[in-house]
């Protein structure tokens, strides 16, 4: 890095030691307790293109993505419960099927997508009858932010539900032109793998779901937020084990974590799955798990189950990097897992928040079978 000046003089040979230290911590990546984010802020080095068939420009093009990853342009006050600026969460898509929407989806660079697979249950495989709507907050009134994408790729994870209900609950959708990043159109960063995540992060949860079991999201459809802790998967399976009693083969596991709401107690339900749940890290949002499963909204509420994204960076990167880039001329293209899908439930997942004191409450009432896993 640069040529060697002459070597100081008096005490300028401690200078130069302590800088060598330095630069050898830097290079052997010594990392602290605190979590830490891969794509923020430190570059990854440019690879090889024939390593990278889906990556056009190499590390330039992750530079671009770090330099804008996590960080909206549209900043207020977050309240949780309510309507969003437009703007405020700009990875937030909804995955439309037949120009209908059935989930949430996340931008993570200008090409990519990821979602849950079990949205794809019992339904088309092809990649035409799907869209993805980026840049709005309101469904269904497009505006001149507004774009809506065609799907080229749809990855499902290979393992998805092989080892258990939900499990490895994860797709990658491959858009058939890259999408402009702007004031409201952005990519959330992804996680180190294995990331260690702390109680005591910011973090939300947004969605067009239904604000409660019986009571649907309104015209115009208006994207909602909420503040929600995490959730240790332990006191979570407790939670679990009590109410399903009937059916011990749902737990969280290893690749999922728990998350929910200690301040407003309201809920958003059905349509959120796929969904982000993105928390504060190093001045970044970063995408930390994909709503994936839970109970029905009805009280007492219960916390909401996550995809970890961490635990699937790697195959993100992978996909991404082998994947080639998409022709826009050429039929969009399917992946799915060899086998037939098992269906463990339906698409329409359940996110719920709940406020301090029905946690304590839980662990005495919980009781009756009266559950619906979705």
């Amino acid at each position: 890095m640069g040529e060697e000046g002459p070597t100081p003089r008096g005490r300028g040979w401690l200078a130069a030691l302590l800088r060598l230290l330095l630069l050898l911590l830097l290079a052997t990546g010594i990392r602290g307790s605190w979590p830490v984010v891969s794509r923020v802020p430190a570059p990854a080095p440019v690879e090889a293109a024939t390593e990278e068939p889906g990556r056009q420009a190499g590390g330039a093009q992750r530079l671009a993505l770090e330099a804008v990853c996590g960080r909206p342009k549209v900043t207020g006050k977050i309240y949780g419960g309510q309507d969003v600026l437009a703007g405020q969460w700009p990875w937030q898509a909804s995955l439309l099927y037949q120009h209908t929407h059935i989930c949430g989806a996340v931008l993570i660079d200008s090409l990519w997508l990821v979602s849950t697979a079990h949205c794809f249950l019992n339904k088309s495989q092809a990649p035409a009858d799907y869209q993805v709507l980026l840049g709005s907050t309101r469904l269904y009134q497009h505006g001149q932010h507004t774009r809506e994408m065609s799907v080229s790729r749809i990855i499902v994870h290979p393992d998805f539900e092989k080892l258990h209900p939900f499990g490895s609950d994860i797709t990658m959708l491959q858009l058939n032109v890259p999408v402009n990043f702007t004031s409201y159109i952005a990519p959330a960063c992804l996680p180190s793998p294995g990331m260690q995540l702390s109680s005591n992060l910011s973090c939300w949860i947004t969605g067009w779901g239904m604000l409660s079991e019986d009571q649907h999201l309104h015209s115009p459809f208006h994207l909602q937020e909420g503040k929600v802790s995490l959730i240790e998967n332990k006191f979570c399976n407790i939670l679990y084990r009590r109410k399903l009693s009937n059916s011990k083969t749902y737990s969280v596991q290893e690749e999922m974590l728990c998350a929910g709401d200690f301040s407003t107690g309201k809920a958003t339900c059905h349509g959120d799955s796929g969904g982000p749940l993105v928390c504060n890290l190093l001045s970044a949002w970063v995408l930390v798990g994909l709503a994936s499963w839970g109970l029905d909204c009805r009280h007492p509420v219960y916390p909401s189950v996550f995809t970890r994204v961490d635990c699937f960076t790697d195959w993100i990167d992978k996909i991404q990097r082998l994947t080639p880039p998409p022709d826009p001329t050429s039929a969009p293209q399917t992946q799915f897992p060899d086998q037939p899908w098992r269906t463990a439930g339906s698409s329409g997942h359940s996110t719920t928040l709940m406020s301090p004191q029905t946690w304590f409450l839980l662990l005495f009432v919980l009781r009756g079978p009266q559950q619906a896993l979705w």
